[in-house]
């Protein structure tokens, strides 16, 4: 009599060095916008197919340490967007290069289109594709629920009070507003909406500011600064 033992092998889609965010820190919350509609494409991006966090171990190591100096002060991490396909930066490319202007009322509305690439919105080249780049905000440790966004949904410029409730802390503009109030240091703020950035960068120890975006960090000693990856999200 013969006995059979088959061994499921379980082969992971991301490669080594890189790990699933949820798997370090589940804490902290997540709403990964490019796998969804709510972006300022309107549509998930190549490469998203899983709403998933993915970093370098190093990055995702540290940001559960920034979790707890948060905690600390009463507030969690969200993240935004992590690691990015290089094929998802093409994708915007392609995307800048129609006549696709869905989105332009909340995420660009003082800008054209065809110029968000040489006004430095968006870049053929991202350090999210490294692996070590964030785009993240503070909620309150208790935070409320999230607004739901469904596609065809009116849409508020995204540094207007009244913009999408996205349940952060006010930082005086959504995440992914292409405009200069989003620039770290813009002085068109309120106190408060300063004071809260400025809680931001406390809490981003060990990560850098890319200063035309209050919500973008890197890794100062990110592993592969050389190295731009183009794997999928998925399971």
């Amino acid at each position: 009599m013969f006995i059979f033992i088959f061994l499921q092998v379980v082969i992971s889609q991301i490669p080594q060095g890189f790990v699933r965010l949820r798997d370090i820190d589940n804490t902290i919350l997540q709403d990964m916008r490019y796998a969804q509609y709510h972006n300022f494409v309107g549509r998930p991006i190549r490469g998203y197919l899983l709403e998933e966090c993915v970093l370098t171990i190093e990055a995702a190591q540290q940001l559960s340490l920034n979790q707890r100096i948060a905690m600390s002060m009463g507030y969690r991490i969200k993240v935004w967007d992590c690691y990015r396909p290089q094929k998802a930066v093409d994708d915007f490319y392609q995307w800048s290069l129609n006549d696709d202007t869905t989105m332009q009322q909340e995420f660009y509305p003082g800008e054209q289109k065809d110029l968000l690439f040489d006004h430095g919105y968006i870049a053929k080249k991202s350090g999210h594709s490294r692996g070590s780049t964030v785009d993240l905000t503070l909620v309150p440790y208790y935070p409320e629920e999230q607004e739901e966004y469904k596609p065809g949904d009116q849409l508020i410029p995204c540094f207007q009070d009244n913009r999408f409730k996205d349940n952060t802390i006010d930082m005086g503009t959504g995440f992914d507003c292409f405009d200069v109030k989003a620039h770290t240091y813009c002085g068109d703020l309120t106190i408060k909406q300063r004071n809260n950035r400025d809680t931001l960068l406390q809490v981003m120890v060990n990560f850098s500011n890319y200063i035309d975006e209050w919500w973008h960090f890197t890794l100062i000693n990110e592993p592969y600064k050389n190295t731009y990856f183009d794997f999928d999200i998925k399971d």
